[in-house]
């Protein structure tokens, strides 16, 4: 792992931009995607039923999962492993009210904008929403509770859930427990990018969805980046990444804590460190290394991913820290200060922001309320988290009625339409100025 003054992070960083086009790995994994896609597009369930035999550990013969059986994952984890039900049954709660409070912020409204106009906002959520749940090394729970209970706090009438199918043909037990405690209205056995080509596209077995939501790996991003426009999407995740701004004072084992918990979810992680000196660099990097030998081989992801990627910066001032801050747009922005309020105006780029040293990131990811689903690779410049906004559309109205509002308007549009050389829109609008709003047309 490197450690670097904050002059040189701007060499480091163009480096690694200029590193970060499309290689041939990735084009190989777009084509091998477009062939999934391209088959599901054409056979359906049976180039569904083909890449599971292929890719996943059983080909079920029905894709989708019965209640029962879901029903009998549910009693399965209440019984079995109470808790891990009441912690999925407490972080359900938290995620369910906090998108329910974000769902709230966007209402219907009317506004007068003129005498005789008036604009307004219907805020519907979309018919049919898509959520993946990865089940590789282990079954991501949270996941099904971070996409499914966002879209019915939005009111989407039909959740479909899909995780790859186990030995039994079935998702794994806690997916099915975690998809009854969410409220999906359907669970499919189907993993991976043929997955996303099903909820997208639809298939005899899978209804299309409007809206696809969920983590997975690059086939399944790919996926998603592809099906843009066949569907709607939470984002093209890449991978996962945490930045710590540690001021003076700060608890490096926390700091390092927090590093490791970052990089150990793959090779590919970066965790990244803002420390105001060398020697808490150096505490920060020898706690690092002492966590990694003490847990073992089961730290190798970790490992992998802060020899490849993982990096402190010692900055010289707040200003200087919140520049680079910005430039990174991190996942996760972890502020370990005496006074984070001096932050929080600085840094504007993030996907979720930590506010002090009591607020891990790994309460995000699971049981604090807030969404796990999160824009990676520097897209919080521009976009935000899954939240109940995504399943969500904001569409306006007009309403017109006679005044001096709706005439202006109604010459503006025909200055506009004549400059444009749209004669069609500049008579629609001209007939208007000759008629009162809603007089019929006589003859």
């Amino acid at each position: 792992m490197d450690s670097i003054p904050s002059a040189a992070f701007w060499d480091y960083w163009q480096r690694r931009r200029r590193g970060s086009a499309r290689t041939a790995a990735d084009r190989e994994v777009s084509q091998k995607v477009l062939q999934v896609i391209d088959a599901v597009r054409e056979e359906g369930d049976r180039a569904i039923r083909r890449f599971a035999a292929a890719f996943d550990k059983s080909s079920p013969e029905s894709l989708e999962t019965p209640t029962a059986r879901i029903e009998e994952g549910y009693a399965r984890l209440k019984k079995t492993e109470p808790a891990l039900f009441s912690a999925l049954e407490a972080a359900s709660s938290h995620i369910r009210r906090f998108a329910e409070a974000q769902k709230n912020q966007l209402a219907d409204f009317d506004y007068e904008i003129a005498p005789g106009l008036t604009a307004g906002q219907k805020v519907i959520p979309v018919e049919r929403a898509g959520v993946y749940a990865p089940a590789g090394r282990f079954p991501l729970i949270s996941s099904v509770l971070m996409g499914v209970i966002p879209a019915k706090a939005a009111g989407v009438p039909q959740v479909v859930l899909s995780s790859p199918p186990q030995e039994d043909g079935f998702p794994d037990w806690r997916i099915l427990a975690a998809a009854r405690l969410a409220g999906a209205d359907q669970v499919f056995a189907i993993g991976g990018a043929q997955a996303i080509a099903a909820m997208a596209l639809g298939t005899e077995t899978v209804p299309q969805v409007d809206v696809l939501a969920g983590p997975g790996n690059r086939y399944v991003a790919e996926a998603k980046r592809l099906l843009f426009g066949e569907a709607g999407i939470d984002c093209a995740a890449g991978p996962t990444d945490v930045l710590i701004i540690a001021g003076d004072g700060a608890d490096a084992e926390l700091i390092a804590a927090d590093m490791l918990a970052q990089a150990e979810h793959d090779p590919d992680a970066r965790a990244r460190a803002l420390v105001p000196n060398t020697a808490m660099s150096e505490a920060v990097q020898e706690r690092l290394n002492r966590r990694i030998r003490q847990a073992g081989p089961c730290c190798a992801n970790a490992r992998a991913s802060l020899d490849a990627g993982g990096l402190i910066i010692v900055y010289d001032t707040i200003e200087e820290a919140a520049r680079i801050a910005n430039t990174v747009a991190p996942e996760h922005l972890e502020l370990h200060t005496a006074n984070p309020d001096d932050w929080i105006g600085r840094v504007r780029n993030y996907g979720s922001l930590f506010i002090g040293a009591a607020a891990p990131e790994a309460l995000g990811d699971y049981s604090a309320g807030i969404n796990h689903t999160l824009p990676t690779g520097g897209s919080a410049r521009f976009a935000g988290g899954l939240s109940a906004r995504h399943f969500l559309k904001a569409a306006t109205t007009l309403k017109c009625a006679a005044g001096a509002g709706w005439e202006a308007a109604l010459e503006t549009a025909q200055v506009i339409a004549r400059a444009e050389g749209l004669r069609a829109h500049e008579e629609s609008a001209a007939l208007r100025c000759r008629k009162e709003p809603g007089e019929k047309e006589k003859g």
